[in-house]
């Protein structure tokens, strides 16, 4: 299969998931539900599996530093150009940063990865980077400008992991692999069938949420500028591919290596940084614009980028 016709499926169950929902066959709360679905269970259960069955000798430290250079450069690019070129307040800027740099690793991670790369097993550790290194320092800056004395919640921080189902799965994939601890043939089977409905549901959930028009609840000071979204666009599909690129070829990645980690780089803004500019009540039109025109956008960039490298 070459890499464009990889996409295929992709864009059709995107596109059966957005005419599903225009036509009204799944309900309004369909991209809600499924992915709900999708975090909570499906995608859990296939990184665990990932993670579980991969030697920790078989992580891509190479790949996942230029990776990370990549994101460090760009959420910090645009946690500086916030203030810098739009004039955001210093609350807004982490959501300004993690919009420009924190990629959709999971929804639409996994099965772009399914398809383009063959397996999750580097976009595993893409997440485990972010949840566990990105994800604190976001939350640690947005805790510190939501709270009037200019407090971090340290064990609202700590328990993050708990909270999540992704961290938490990852972190146990992580704890069976380095144990050496294998599930019962049951729980493995069970496991291996919830994982299978991850890319399917999640792409159908993803074509859904493209439906979705809510009416913004911003005020002027807060709406989203056309130049912002451009900026973040620009920093999220193109510097951030390309800055993984660069540093690919400076550590001397393999051909694979490199199609993994740009592939990576290039997929669009989380819908975590919604998630957190809601929670914290700063950046909402931002995080919510970024996420749809990043998505939109992705599948044909990301097309583009596996093309070239193929």
């Amino acid at each position: 299969m070459s890499l464009v016709s990889a996409f295929v499926p992709i864009w059709i169950l995107t596109a059966v998931g957005y005419a599903a929902c225009r036509w009204g066959l799944l309900g309004e709360a369909a991209a809600s539900v499924l992915g709900r679905f999708v975090f909570h269970l499906a995608m859990p259960a296939a990184l665990f599996l990932a993670l579980s069955r991969m030697p920790l000798s078989g992580f891509a430290g190479r790949s996942l530093l230029a990776f990370g250079v990549s994101t460090a450069a760009v959420v910090g690019f645009g946690w500086v150009g916030a203030s810098r070129l739009f004039g955001r307040e210093p609350g807004e800027r982490p959501i300004w940063g993690m919009a420009a740099g924190y990629v959709n690793s999971a929804n639409l991670g996994i099965p772009i990865a399914t398809q383009v790369l063959g397996d999750v097993s580097f976009l595993a550790e893409v997440v485990l980077l972010q949840v566990l290194v990105v994800t604190p320092v976001i939350l640690v800056a947005l805790d510190r400008h939501s709270d009037p004395a200019g407090r971090v919640r340290v064990r609202r921080i700590a328990s993050l992991p708990v909270r999540n189902p992704v961290i938490l799965a990852s972190l146990l994939g992580v704890a069976c692999s380095a144990t050496g601890l294998h599930l019962p043939s049951t729980a493995s089977a069970s496991l291996t069938l919830l994982s299978g409905a991850a890319v399917p549901a999640a792409l159908v959930a993803l074509g859904a949420s493209l439906h979705r028009t809510a009416p913004s609840r911003a005020g002027p000071a807060e709406m989203a500028k056309p130049a912002e979204l451009a900026v973040i666009t620009a920093l999220k599909l193109v510097a951030q591919p390309v800055i993984a690129y660069a540093a690919g070829l400076a550590l001397h990645l393999s051909a694979p290596q490199l199609l993994a980690v740009v592939v990576c780089a290039g997929l669009p803004t989380a819908q975590n940084t919604f998630i957190y500019s809601q929670e914290y009540g700063v950046g909402e039109a931002v995080a919510n614009r970024a996420v749809v025109v990043t998505t939109t956008l992705s599948l044909a960039t990301l097309a583009a980028a596996a093309t070239l490298l193929g």
